[in-house]
């Protein structure tokens, strides 16, 4: 601890050193910034007067043109008109008039009453023709009914020294009146701040407008008629004591001389704020090291508890991955057993004698094989094993119908919430697949609550914009249909959550649950590609968020089925076959003579195979022989689809047409994908009963007209 004090210390005082040169530097450079910004300021004010006395000047340049050529009298109602119209064009003007040597006005642009002649610098000659072009400037003057300070420009009336010499009606002056606000130009949007002062004079140090004044009579008096050379830009100490960046700049044009200054106190007050919190920051470093030593400390807690809970999660999910692929392997082995079953019970039953003992008890047998069939189905949710469909559906329809059959069989203790907000949230899948998940989590929760309470049930979108860890799943960035169901019911013990979705774990008797439920819900949820995370604590309720990923694409153009109906409705009659060849291909030999078996009472001949290589190779060699092929898809040495791919390979789109049935019983998550692409007509599910044989070799083998 006493070398991490001695660090702090040390680190203190290097700090202090490098503020101090730091805030020294900050300071010359924020004056010099500033004395560069006031300059360019200044520079960019005059050259705007500059720019619009030129602009007033050609204006009364083009009067005079008119009436030296005569389009235009010296007096005249005309006159007056078309003065009014110079007045408008000219941005600066006000009021323009037509005077006489003498100061009486001739003709105007209105009746505002004309500046006195004496009023002007350089004073007004009318003998003195040496530039007729050159301006006179007013002081600043008051008309009648005027708000605000006016100065006048004036300009000879006759362009030429022996129109001026002849004494004729064209002597004069034109003089033009303007705000004398407007030569502060865009100071007033331009200043940097309050404390920015703008002043202009004119040559014999008459001010002549001003933002504010200056500190002192003898500051201005110093500014306007400055001795020596001019100094574009100075620090300069006033009479009240004060500093300031002063700029100047000079119109000799028009005789006037453009001062901008700003207080050198307020430039820096930025500046002292910087090193009041320097100070500051270096008095409360020590106390902050020490908290700063506490943050580390408490940061690596926190990462340790995240990357805990990470290695946790990463368990729970290889526990559970583990378990699907077991629970995978033993549902495949499981259905071929149940195949047998059916199989040779459908064919037993069929020669037992109606009504007989013999087969009532098939009959249990087969109910039996079904609700074993039943619940591989529910195995083979969780392990992500079976053949999906996958196409593009709605949730909240499903959800919808979900709710619908629970508000009906509701108990009187038990409220239903729903706020199902995401109508056009689509996922690609197996809705079937999506109403099982829903089901059981509503059903589970319902559970969860033997004394009553209120089942909330939410759908909402939510994009994620960055990576989170959830209770039980990595959540990747994207845009997610959230279902959100929360109950009122007796929580979730630690315990128990590091268990929740595993297969057949549950803390109910076993005449109340299966533990397949929650485990059904992960798998789908898994298989849909999205997240869960759980929320609970005992006796307070528990919340279940299923995060699905959304997709884009258009919704299939098949009309639903109601998810709540039986998917496997009774098959109709369907036509016998004609002796046609079937080829059987199945690793277990006993499946090879059922399926064989079948399509013999079927009204089909039937080869058999349990090594694909060998059936390819039959097939190969005398393609015309066979009507159709029958392969399991999970078999040694070439699977059921890469058989059908080599078929399509081998024989392309012109050689000899069979339809290939799949059969399988754990395909995996992306079996119908593969089937499709490698030509398969149908894909069937283990158990394989004689009625879906028939029926998909009779739509396949002897399809309507």
């Amino acid at each position: 601890m006493s070398r991490l004090w001695w660090l702090a210390i040390g680190l203190w005082l290097v700090l202090a050193l490098v503020a101090s040169v730091a805030l020294w530097n900050l300071r010359g450079n924020i004056v010099a910034a500033q004395t560069r910004d006031l300059n360019l300021l200044s520079l960019a004010l005059t050259d705007e007067i500059d720019r619009g006395l030129q602009g007033t000047q050609e204006g009364l340049r083009a009067i005079r043109l008119e009436l030296g050529e005569a389009r235009l009298a010296v007096t005249g109602p005309v006159t007056a008109r078309t003065l009014r119209t110079h007045a408008d064009l000219m941005p600066l003007v006000n009021t323009l008039w037509l005077v006489d040597p003498n100061g009486q006005v001739l003709s105007a642009s209105d009746a505002s009453e004309a500046p006195a002649l004496q009023s002007f610098l350089p004073a007004l000659d009318p003998l003195d023709a040496s530039a007729p072009d050159a301006v006179a400037i007013s002081r600043p003057y008051f008309s009648a009914g005027a708000r605000e300070p006016l100065v006048a420009l004036a300009m000879r009336s006759a362009a030429s020294a022996e129109s001026v010499a002849s004494g004729g009606a064209a002597q004069g002056w034109i003089l033009a009146a303007m705000p004398a606000a407007s030569l502060l130009g865009a100071f007033s949007i331009a200043a940097p701040s309050a404390d920015a002062r703008m002043l202009v004079f004119r040559d014999d140090g008459v001010r002549l407008v001003g933002s504010s004044a200056l500190a002192s009579p003898q500051d201005e008096a110093a500014f306007a008629r400055r001795p020596g050379p001019l100094k574009t830009m100075e620090r300069r100490r006033f009479a009240d004591g004060s500093e300031h960046l002063v700029s100047l700049h000079d119109l000799p044009r028009f005789g006037m001389r453009v001062v901008v200054s700003r207080d050198l106190e307020a430039v820096l007050g930025e500046f002292r704020g910087v090193v009041l919190l320097t100070a500051v920051g270096l008095v409360l470093f020590l106390l902050l090291m020490v908290a700063s030593v506490q943050l580390v400390l408490g940061a690596e807690r926190r990462s340790a508890k995240a990357q805990q809970a990470l290695q946790a999660q990463l368990s729970r999910a290889s526990k559970l991955e583990s378990l699907g692929a077991l629970a995978g392997g033993v549902a495949h082995d499981f259905n071929n057993v149940l195949a047998a079953i059916v199989g040779f019970g459908e064919m037993a039953q069929d020669a037992a004698p109606a009504g007989s003992d013999q087969a009532r008890q098939l009959d249990r047998v087969l109910q039996a094989a079904l609700r074993g069939k039943a619940l591989i189905e529910r195995i083979l949710a969780f392990s992500r094993g079976g053949a999906q469909v996958s196409i593009v559906f709605e949730l909240e329809s499903v959800v919808a119908e979900v709710l619908d059959l629970l508000a009906v069989s509701l108990r009187a203790n038990r409220v239903l919430e729903r706020q199902l907000e995401a109508p056009e949230a689509r996922l690609r899948g197996d809705p079937t697949q999506a109403f099982e998940a829903v089901m059981n989590l509503c059903t589970n929760a319902m559970q969860a609550m033997p004394s009553g309470g209120m089942l909330s049930v939410r759908l909402a979108h939510q994009t994620v914009l960055a990576p989170r860890i959830l209770s039980h799943s990595q959540l990747a960035v994207g845009r997610y249909a959230v279902l959100t169901v929360s109950d009122q019911g007796v929580g979730i013990t630690p315990a128990v959550m590091e268990r929740l979705f595993e297969p057949f774990f549950t803390t109910r008797s076993a005449d109340s649950g299966t533990g397949l439920g929650l485990a059904v819900v992960h798998g789908v949820v898994t298989e849909f590609g999205g997240a869960i995370d759980v929320h609970s604590q005992p006796d307070k309720g528990a919340s279940f968020a299923l995060y699905f990923p959304e997709c884009t694409d258009p919704l299939a153009p098949v009309a639903p089925v109601a998810l709540s109906t039986p998917l496997t409705p009774p098959i109709p009659p369907v036509q016998p076959g004609g002796g046609q060849t079937v080829l059987v291909v199945d690793d277990e030999p006993a499946l090879v003579a059922l399926t064989a078996e079948m399509l013999i009472g079927l009204g089909y001949q039937a080869v058999g195979y349990t090594d694909p290589l060998d059936a390819l190779q039959a097939l190969l060699d005398n393609p015309q022989q066979f009507a159709a092929v029958i392969t399991d898809e999970v078999m040694p040495g070439l699977t059921g689809t890469q058989l059908s791919l080599k078929l399509r390979q081998a024989f392309g789109p012109q050689g000899p047409v069979f339809p290939v049935l799949l059969v399988s019983g754990y395909g995996g998550a992306l079996l119908a994908q593969r089937a499709v692409e490698a030509g398969v007509a149908k894909v069937l599910a283990k158990p394989l009963r004689r009625a879906d044989l028939a029926a998909a070799l009779a739509a396949l083998l002897h399809p309507p007209h």
